[in-house]
């Protein structure tokens, strides 16, 4: 009983801090409006611009912010018990990551739909737009190599998955094509779409694909390669070819998920017995690092990421068609994946104990199943082990309503695949608007052109996942840090969007502000922390990767506090900003 009234007043606090809160930042804060010119309307050239439904744009934009981000970060940040992991997804989703989300994505709107890294040079100043465009390259660097591999992983822990996974794509090209050249009913067909998807899931069950080692390539590299060269194709075709159609099956898939996963908690928690395992506080868990301040960037997406502002700014503000929109999958997109995220703790935390098989096939339950998988934070810290968590506690509250285990196992890897997938390919393209812009400020005529964008930032992904071996792994070696990046990244967001604010008068710049100084002395502790630990493991990659970041981070910080107090003659001009 305890889960269900965690759920329902969580859920119910997401409801009502959007109607509230969100309505209030939207129409009080930003003053949206249905009659401001926006950039899908205005640029609208069928292949990045496109004025889109509000419900197609949510799901395009929930599916690439979601990912696997808000399952492995709750999958491991449990490990400092389920309390704090759960008020830092609730409070940190509905105060600041819902506020960067949406704020990233109106003040892109307002300036042509360009990434927050070309307008930073507005709102602060044009010295600081390369050391932004560094941070962002970075991270997106990480990000394409590292889902490539996380991908690869779920197709060999669960190859049941294989199928479904690639013949999602024929199915939201088919579906595509009925929309938007046949004129379709967008939901009528959506909804086949998805029985179909989910037909394969059980085509999948019976028809499990086990990649083998091709060339001497390992399993796991050659998926990276196959999905590298997926995300290359897949970035350069119009948004209305693959990318909104499949993000929308992927939305319904999520819906669907969550209330499997929902009523699985609640006929669970009140006829099967359910209980949270894990324990509520634990401040020094064996080999952890202290929960302050890695709280709070090892859950990231589920509170706030800053990989969201570049989705917003990105892909998604190129697609809104009007202001009010943007406050429903701006902010709503921000708390659904809060919502989902809070699934993820659910399941991890008392899902997990309703059995756990082990290596040597013994079956584990209750506290002693919750022990074994998070016996310390080396057993629990794998991103095999965060996946296999939330599959394992996911599929036994599911079972409970009698879809078979083996099924429901199915059901959420093809879940976690396809947002994966829909993350890989959006960063991928925004990957590419970052290049071109950054080519348009240098004057470098051939990264102009998309398709040449788009394999320079595929190729350096490439050379980041097979830099330690044919394994395509070697993005691992950056991801200690990558927590760190990420969160940095959205202090920084949060800064432009305090100082857009500012300009507006009054004291409105509190509403992004004060996140804006807490996510900062977070991650920047948490910075200076890891890299006393890359020296300690004289790992001089990560110490000179991580400085220069440091350096970065403390240089726009001054940049933004200098800009924030500057003389009101010296604020930037918004000429050119549509109101």
């Amino acid at each position: 009983m305890e889960t269900f009234l965690l759920l329902f007043i969580t859920f119910f606090g997401y409801v009502l801090m959007y109607r509230f809160y969100g309505h209030f930042i939207g129409k009080a804060i930003f003053k949206i409006s249905d009659s401001a010119r926006v950039p899908s309307v205005e640029y609208n050239d069928g292949i990045d611009f496109v004025p889109t439904k509000k419900e197609i744009i949510f799901g395009h934009h929930f599916t690439s912010i979601a990912g696997t981000g808000p399952i492995v970060g709750p999958a491991i940040a449990i490990i400092w018990g389920w309390v704090p992991a759960l008020l830092w997804v609730f409070l940190g989703s509905v105060l600041m990551g819902a506020v960067h989300d949406f704020g990233s994505l109106i003040i892109s709107m307002r300036n042509e739909g360009k990434s927050i890294s070309e307008f930073t040079a507005k709102y602060i100043n044009p010295r600081t737009r390369i050391f932004f465009f560094v941070v962002v390259f970075l991270a997106l660097w990480i990000v394409i190599a590292i889902f490539g591999l996380v991908i690869a992983l779920i197709f060999n822990m669960f190859p049941s998955s294989v199928l479904p996974v690639w013949l999602q794509i024929p199915i939201s090209v088919y579906l595509g094509y009925l929309i938007y050249r046949k004129g379709g009913n967008v939901m009528l067909w959506s909804v086949l779409a998805v029985i179909t998807l989910y037909l394969t899931m059980v085509l999948g069950n019976f028809l499990p694909v086990v990649m083998p080692a091709v060339l001497g390539i390992p399993p796991t590299g050659a998926w990276t390669i196959l999905l590298l060269i997926y995300a290359y194709i897949a970035s350069v075709l119009p948004v209305t070819t693959l990318l909104q159609p499949r993000d929308f099956i992927n939305a319904f898939q999520l819906l669907i998920a969550m209330a499997l996963l929902t009523v699985g908690a609640v006929i669970a928690s009140v006829g099967e017995g359910m209980q949270l395992v894990a324990p509520a506080v634990q401040l020094h868990p064996t080999e952890a690092p202290s929960m302050w301040p890695f709280l709070f960037i090892t859950i990231a997406c589920g509170a706030i990421s800053g990989f969201h502002s570049l989705v917003a700014s990105g892909t998604s503000a190129k697609q809104v068609k009007s202001e009010n929109d943007s406050l429903f999958v701006g902010y709503g997109a921000m708390l659904v994946e809060g919502s989902l995220a809070t699934l993820v703790i659910i399941a991890v935390a008392a899902g997990i104990g309703m059995g756990y098989q082990t290596a040597d096939g013994q079956t584990l339950f209750g506290l002693n199943a919750w022990n074994s998988h998070y016996a310390s934070w080396t057993a629990a810290q794998g991103l095999g082990s965060k996946v296999g968590a939330f599959v394992i506690g996911a599929a036994n509250m599911i079972s409970t309503l009698g879809v078979p285990h083996s099924l429901a196992v199915v059901i959420m890897g093809v879940f976690i695949a396809s947002f994966a997938g829909t993350t890989l390919d959006t960063a991928t393209r925004i990957q590419r608007y970052v290049i071109s812009e950054l080519a348009e400020d240098l004057h470098i005529d051939v990264l102009k052109n998309r398709y040449a964008a788009t394999a320079f930032a595929v190729g350096s992904a490439a050379l980041l996942a097979f830099a330690s071996g044919a394994d395509g792994k070697g993005a691992l070696t950056l991801w200690p840090m990558f927590g760190a990046v990420n969160q940095t990244l959205a202090a920084l967001a949060l800064i432009v969007i305090t100082l857009y604010l500012k300009t507006k008068g009054g004291i409105k710049w509190l509403i992004a502000g004060l996140p804006a100084a807490f996510m900062a002395v977070m991650t920047l502790w948490a910075s200076l922390l890891n890299q006393i630990s890359f020296v300690d493991k004289s790992n001089l990659l990560l110490v000179l990767v991580n400085g220069v970041i440091i350096f970065i981070v403390v240089w726009i910080i001054g940049e933004g506090l200098f800009r924030f107090f500057a003389p009101a003659a010296e604020k930037v001009s918004e000429a050119k900003e549509h109101i």
